[in-house]
């Protein structure tokens, strides 16, 4: 099976001699392409991971959740060539992160990223030169729903209306791998099912997508499996149906329950 994303050993420590604090340590991954379906993670180092854990995944849309400072940003930001690991490989369509691969990345941050004085024509016209496989055509309708015009300034946009603008400039590439860190953590819950449903139409079959969030319950009706990660170890899995069927209850308030003690979410 062809691998869009592949890591082996990944780590990533920040600090130095005694201060050192890792981040990511032995994490091995492989996404095949298709949406959103990951073949085996194994964790070790996490501030929540400190045994190695090893998930694996079997199904279509399956979600990681969990608290904030899980990591998840960190790995991302790995997969995307933004930091080099600190151990251990990482291939992106068999090539190590570079300009190759991120050619064929899709990135879309946490945080905003452009000059926030530039205008949406700017923002696209930068991405139209940067990035060979992005539509302006594709872009332009998506913003034209979100009644985003070319002249209208970032600086004047709410961070709710940033980030939809930076989701429709990355779903307007064409990659092989869509890397969404916590899409829908800053809009309103009107747009969240806009948002979702944008991502899901916008990317190739042939085309791999990694979604973090935490939270589930505004995609909840996407999802095949929930895998819900504690302490370093998997809490509660299985598809959300049987989760439903055997708890009686959502997936959402199962989440909340079995991290009502965490706080950070």
């Amino acid at each position: 099976m062809n691998e869009i994303l592949a890591c082996k050993g990944l780590a990533k420590r920040y600090g130095k001699a005694a201060y050192v604090r890792p981040a990511l340590d032995g994490v091995d991954i492989s996404i095949p392409a298709g949406l959103l379906y990951l073949k085996a993670l194994e964790i070790q180092g996490f501030k929540s991971f400190p045994d190695k854990t090893v998930l694996t995944f079997d199904h279509d849309v399956t979600a990681i959740v969990g608290p904030n400072g899980s990591g998840k940003t960190t790995l991302i930001k790995l997969a995307a060539g933004l930091l080099a690991p600190s151990a251990g490989t990482i291939a992106v369509c068999g090539q190590a992160p570079g300009p190759a691969t991120k050619a064929m990345t899709a990135y879309l941050p946490d945080k905003p990223a452009l000059p926030r004085s530039l205008r949406v024509r700017d923002a696209m016209e930068l991405y139209r030169d940067f990035f060979a496989d992005f539509s302006e055509e594709k872009a332009g309708a998506m913003l034209a729903d979100l009644s985003i015009g070319p002249r209208d300034k970032l600086s004047a946009m709410s961070k709710g209306t940033l980030e939809k603008l930076y989701l429709a400039l990355t779903m307007s590439r064409k990659a092989k791998l869509y890397l969404l860190d916590e899409p829908i953590g800053g809009v309103d819950p009107a747009a969240r099912d806009y948002i979702l449903s944008t991502i899901i139409r916008n990317y190739a079959e042939d085309a791999a997508l990694v979604l973090s969030t935490h939270l589930i319950g505004d995609i909840e009706n996407v999802l095949d499996d929930a895998l819900f990660l504690q302490n370093g170890r998997v809490a509660l899995a299985g598809s959300v149906d049987a989760l439903r069927a055997e708890n009686g209850k959502s997936v959402d308030a199962l989440f909340r329950e079995v991290f009502k003690c965490s706080g950070n979410y």
